[in-house]
């Protein structure tokens, strides 16, 4: 019903430029992923463990500085947001998805409890894919298993197949119901 309300304007140039916003940002981080799990193969200072003394202001935290710091920030947010469309997408949690003026206090509570444990994970999961070596006001980089090789390569292969699998397989159905629309068979 929204779609059918929008003007033509946002559905000719605002929602194509959302997609290819949205595919741009998998595409860099599903990179970045892959760089990271070449860094873990060939370099055991890329296993995302604490920083020693490193100080803000004095060690840029991207090879490619303000610009890459940025893109960081960009990431970080889009791979929040898209954690939490995921979590209310996926079938075990859609009846916890708020409800407009008829949300339990129950229901509330296990949003919050939700929102938060996708919050506090969020430091480590963009640690261990190598997106940010920034540790944030905690010590995330401390944790045991962030020194084990095998887990963190696994992670991050794990993630960039994934994604790389979902992206293709929604790129590719998309394009192929197009096609099907254009010519004209149901």
């Amino acid at each position: 019903e929204l779609r059918h309300q929008a003007s033509p304007w946002q559905r000719n140039l605002g929602y194509p430029l959302a997609m290819l916003g949205l595919l741009a940002l998998t595409g860099i981080s599903v990179l970045i992923v892959c760089f990271h799990v070449l860094e873990l193969l060939l370099d055991d200072a890329a296993m995302p463990r604490g920083m020693q003394d490193a100080a803000l202001g004095q060690v840029s935290f991207s090879i490619f500085g303000s610009f890459g710091a940025a893109l960081q920030v960009v990431l970080i947010f889009y791979l929040m947001v898209s954690s939490v469309v995921g979590f209310y997408s996926s079938p075990l949690f859609t009846r916890l998805l708020p409800e407009r003026q008829d949300t339990p206090l129950t229901k509330i509570i296990g949003n919050c409890v939700s929102l938060l444990v996708l919050s506090s994970a969020l430091p480590v999961f963009s640690r261990t894919l190598g997106i940010t070596r920034f540790d944030l006001l905690g010590d995330f980089g401390r944790f045991n298993w962030l020194g084990n090789f095998y887990i963190v390569f696994l992670y991050n292969m794990g993630f960039a197949g994934l994604t790389t699998l979902c992206l293709v397989k929604k790129v590719s159905w998309a394009v192929q119901a197009e096609l099907i629309r254009a010519f004209g068979e149901d």
